[in-house]
Order: C-alpha cells, then structure tokens, then sequence
C-alpha cells in the first residue's frame, strides 16, 4: 500500500489526488484521564475507507465509536498509531493546519444537527465556504442549488428552530456536503428522528453520495443505518472486534 504523505507548511488542495483510500487509520490508540484513572478508549484500531464508499461503526455505548469518530475526522489526535485522510498524515500539521484542513476535506453530520440558532437555514449551509473565504454570491448560488436537491427551497430564509427534525437534518447534510469534502463523519445520523424522517436521510445520503464521491463513515445504534452500509465494522472495549459485508 502506498505510503501517507507528509503535508508541507503549505499545501495545494487541489493537487491532491486519491491514489490511496481516503481514510486510512493503523493500530491507532487514544487514552484520556479520568480524574486519576487512565481510560483506555481505543485500543489498536484499524480501518480504511475508499471514496465513495460508506462504512457503519456499531458497538455498544462506551464501545469507542464516537473517539474513532473524532480521530478520523482531524477533531482530535491519537495518543498512539496513525490517522491518514486523502493521503495526509494528520499528525504531521500544528492545530492551525489541522483546522484548516480538517475545514477543507472533512463534512460532519451529528445526531442533534448542530445548527447555528441565529442564521438561516441558507446560512448555515453555506458557512463552510463563507469560511473559505469564498464570495458571498457565489455561496448563495451554491446553497440555492444544493437546497434544493434536499428539499429545502422553501425553507431557506428560516431560522432552524422553525424547521422539523428531518429538515433540520437534511440542512446539516447539506452543510456537510457544500464544500465537497473527501470524508463525510455522521455520529448517530438518525438518531434523534423518528423512523419516517430517518429512513429519508438515509436516502438522501445514499442520493448524495453518488454526487459528491466522499467516503462516509458513521456511527449508529439503528441496526436499519448500517444494513444500508458497504461495510458494518463492529467495535467493543475500543477495539474491533468483526468487519462484515
């Protein structure tokens, strides 16, 4: 297997090219205190993720799912072992690189949407760009196309909490997915709707996908998110215990 890459100080994101799977994460360990007590929360985990492709991590509560979670989405760093993304060694920026990068490359759907309260739906989808400095009109255009892909053209002037639990998550699909990021990172996805509007996100994101080419890798209890997976990795005690088609 082709090797990570090193990332200079500086680097172009448009020159990179997938010639390794987008994610790919080796015997990684994370280990946190607790008061005094060290909590072992991963214990040598490995996994790689192709574009285009998406895997379910399932496992119990405390199993380890959301600190993989956030190591491979550059929210964190390991405490030993590698986190490769697009071919990118993370462990090889400072935090400004990181954060950067992470802005770049990474999407993140979360169970309890994470919208800001105080913009528009419009927005908050287009925040990634207008982080990037992007032009605001060229952002609208952007947010009015994908809007409308997702079913939000009429609810794009309003505030999030004007919006159901299914629009509200179809709105954070689009935050995620507005920058065309390599991964897409979903914790618990549906895991605050009921199965109606769950079972549409799902088919959004399977829709999406296929456009945007990222890999997603998401956790879920719900053993109906992951049947719609390539790939189910299930974890316990911080380490993987079966991958299954």
């Amino acid at each position: 297997m082709p090797q990570c890459e090193t990332a200079p100080a500086r680097y172009d994101l448009s020159c990179i090219v997938n010639t390794v799977p987008v994610l790919d994460a080796r015997d990684v360990h994370k280990s946190y205190h607790r008061g005094e007590q060290l909590v072992d929360a991963l214990r040598g985990v490995s996994l790689a993720v192709d574009a285009g492709e998406v895997v379910a991590i399932v496992g119990p509560s405390g199993c380890g799912k959301s600190t993989l979670l956030h190591l491979c989405g550059a929210m964190d760093r390991p405490s030993r072992g590698e986190v490769c993304l697009d071919g990118r060694r993370l462990e090889s920026f400072d935090d400004d690189e990181l954060t950067r990068f992470r802005r770049a490359r990474v999407g993140f759907v979360f169970q309890f949407f994470n919208l800001l309260p105080t913009l528009t739906v419009a927005q908050n989808i287009g925040l990634p760009l207008l982080l990037a400095g992007r032009a605001e009109t060229d952002v609208m255009r952007e947010v009015a196309m994908l809007a409308e892909r997702v079913g939000l053209s009429s609810r794009v002037d309003h505030l999030p909490q004007q919006l159901s639990g299914g629009e509200a998550q179809r709105a954070a699909i689009a935050r995620a997915l507005i920058h065309h990021p390599a991964l897409l990172i979903a914790d618990e996805p549906t895991g605050n709707l009921d199965s109606e509007n769950g079972a549409r996100v799902l088919e959004l994101l399977a829709e999406l996908k296929t456009h945007s080419n990222a890999a997603i890798l998401l956790a879920t209890h719900d053993a109906n998110v992951a049947a719609q997976a390539a790939r189910t990795i299930h974890m316990r005690d911080g380490r993987v215990v079966d991958s299954l088609p």
